[in-house]
């Protein structure tokens, strides 16, 4: 059976198409439009059909949507509570008023789709099923936490043989994620955006309002929480955007970030004692919080955590096509991988690069020419077969460095138009990981848990290192990418180290590149020194020299 799965009700929307039980591909709005998290510039922002992600999905696998089954919705205004603590009021009956119309509008975006075709599956349903079904175990215990779904903000379950229990939720206001949302803001960021900066800017800080946050911010022993109300100028002033934060700002985000971790570790043990699961599956926004997962690895009850790569609302387009499957009767099967977006043949991408008319060569052992560049400290921007699903770039559209110079931290940052405290990761061999990184899972695919770096390592790849010592890794699987395992090894062999900097390819608030058009733009526009495009490479120097 054939089920297309869409989010279009808050940010980041998505498509994703499941078939027999299979993902078969999936990919998020922004890719397409250009527009980060789906959001336009008027006040209702969040609101986008990702009318070209779904079209893609169906066109990549030879359907009409006619072809398919049914369509999931992640999102059902029936559950939605009016006037309830925690919405927005100014745009909730907009919210509602647009997905109530939703089959409507993927009929007319779709023709050839009824409209009766579309399934409503609950925001946070979805999300458990990017992450239960999803998971390469058939049996775990799902935890989601989030901003805000229709009218709650968290979910924990279990999931035994495909079919999810549900044992808890949390009613809004109350939200782990709308309150790490409140200090993005409060620290100059944007809301829905930025979270990731103030992980980054934890590190910084010293936790020194737990106290006060511990009586503010609290499990309930029920498998909820509480989480104020806070007014977060009692612990910092409120810092202007673009204005330069102080140790203040820091201690505020690290205290935050260490009362997050806390009542993580508190819902994930009551979620076990009443599972006995040995592996845990995560999803909503903050399983994106890579330092909240590892301690919860570190220090909680489950043997083995698996965080779904796509675990924003994008996901949720994935988790209601696996929910539709599930519900069909089908069994899910587990994830293939993170690259379910477009990808170009050889001859597509020669074309690009003929209609730019850029000088371009086709080395005849690529790793090790490009592993040359990067030795010579080299800035390269890295185009692979199709692109990632999710917020991480992870060696199909990414930009790579030398690690061994402190210097390439400010300059890949400064590539990006970015702020200076945001640290840059590193990329492995899964087989050599335990040699350089502590803690964290042995495998982390998805860059989605942190590492320490043993102290012999820190001088040697300093560009990864962040301030406390750690390092959000991607471990690479030479039978899953032989290419990118290829170019670690030919980098090892001349520079003795075997790692790379790895990070998105993109530019400060664009999303990240997808297609050759967006590679080409990025490398015009950005200093970087060379562009792998496919198995072809252009060089910046005889670019401008042409």
């Amino acid at each position: 059976m054939r089920f297309l799965g869409i989010n279009a009700i808050f940010h980041d929307p998505a498509a994703a198409l499941v078939i027999d039980g299979e993902v078969v591909a999936a990919a998020e709005e922004e890719r397409f439009s250009r527009r980060k998290h789906g959001k336009r510039p008027v006040p209702f922002s969040a609101w986008e059909l990702p009318e070209q992600a779904a079209a893609w999905c169906l066109a990549h696998a030879g359907l009409r949507p006619e072809d398919l089954d049914a369509v999931a919705y992640s999102y059902d205004p029936d559950l939605v509570r009016a006037g309830q603590q925690g919405q927005d009021a100014r745009w909730e009956p907009l919210r509602t008023t647009f997905a109530r119309r939703a089959p409507a509008f993927l009929a007319t975006a779709l023709p050839g789709l009824d409209s009766a075709q579309v399934r409503y599956v609950p925001h946070h349903i979805a999300h458990a099923a990017s992450a239960g079904l999803a998971a390469p175990y058939r049996d775990s215990a799902v935890l989601v936490c989030d901003g805000r779904g229709e009218a709650v903000s968290h979910l924990a379950g279990h999931y035994r043989d495909g079919e999810l229990t549900v044992l808890a939720t949390q009613d809004l206001p109350h939200s782990l994620g709308l309150m790490y949302e409140e200090v993005t803001e409060h620290l100059g960021f944007l809301r829905s955006s930025d979270e990731y900066k103030v992980m980054a800017m934890a590190s910084y800080g010293t936790p020194r309002h737990l106290p006060e946050l511990r009586e503010l911010i609290r499990a309930t022993g029920d498998g909820g929480f509480r989480t104020g109300p806070i007014d977060w100028s009692v612990f910092a002033k409120p810092l202007p955007r673009g204005e330069p934060w102080s140790e203040g700002h820091a201690d505020l985000a690290a205290s935050v970030q260490a009362r997050l971790e806390e009542v993580l570790l508190d819902l994930a043990r009551w979620l076990h004692e009443r599972t006995g699961e040995r592996h845990l599956t995560m999803a909503g926004g903050v399983a994106l919080n890579c330092v909240a997962n590892t301690r919860l690895l570190a220090e909680g009850p489950f043997e083995g955590i698996w965080v779904q790569p796509a675990a924003g609302d994008a996901g949720t387009a994935l988790g209601g096509a696996l929910h539709l499957a599930s519900t069909y009767g089908e069994r899910a099967a587990p994830m293939p991988g993170a690259a379910l977006g477009r990808s170009w043949t050889d001859a597509d991408l020669a074309a690009w690069l003929d209609a730019a008319r850029v000088p371009y060569e086709r080395p005849p052992d690529l790793p090790a020419a490009i592993a040359a560049d990067l030795a010579g400290d080299r800035i390269v921007a890295w185009f692979q077969g199709r692109a990632e699903y999710g917020p991480r770039a992870l060696g199909h559209r990414s930009l790579l460095a030398h690690p061994g110079h402190a210097r390439n931290t400010e300059r890949l940052n400064d590539v990006k138009g970015r702020e200076q405290f945001r640290p840059i990761a590193p990329m492995v061999l899964a087989e050599r990981a335990a040699e350089i990184f502590t803690r964290g899972p042995a495998e982390s695919p998805y860059m989605l848990f942190v590492h320490d770096v043993r102290p012999e390592w820190r001088d040697r790849i300093p560009a990864v290192v962040h301030v406390d010592g750690t390092a959000r890794a991607q471990t690479v699987d030479r039978a899953e990418d032989p290419l990118l395992a290829g170019l670690l090894t030919e980098f090892e062999a001349r520079t003795g180290l075997p790692v790379l900097v790895n990070t998105s390819l993109n530019t400060a608030g664009r999303p990240m590149v997808d297609d050759p058009r967006d590679a080409l733009e990025c490398f015009g526009s950005a200093p970087v020194d060379v562009l792998v495009l496919g198995p072809y490479v252009v060089r910046r120097n005889e670019v401008f020299a042409a």
